[in-house]
């Protein structure tokens, strides 16, 4: 597997290094766990922008909402 440099500040690199210690983990696999579950989490907005109809969507929405435009309101729907 390729790796990669992260750097990390050094209070937030002691923080997990005594949290690896506690949890006998080696810190490449918490940050491997970390990277999973943000992956995880963004997933469906990944999957959302690589549909043109969702962006152009999104795009029309954030110029309403700059514009002060209302909108709807859920009873509204």
């Amino acid at each position: 597997m390729p790796t990669a440099t992260v750097r990390i500040p050094e209070e937030k690199r002691d923080i997990l290094k005594v949290i690896a210690g506690i949890e006998k983990r080696d810190i490449g696999k918490i940050l491997t766990d970390l990277i999973d579950e943000y992956i995880e989490r963004h997933k469906e907005t990944l999957d959302l922008l690589s549909k043109p109809e969702w962006v152009e969507i999104i795009k029309q929405g954030k110029e309403e909402v700059s514009k002060g435009i209302k909108g709807r309101g859920l009873h509204e729907i």
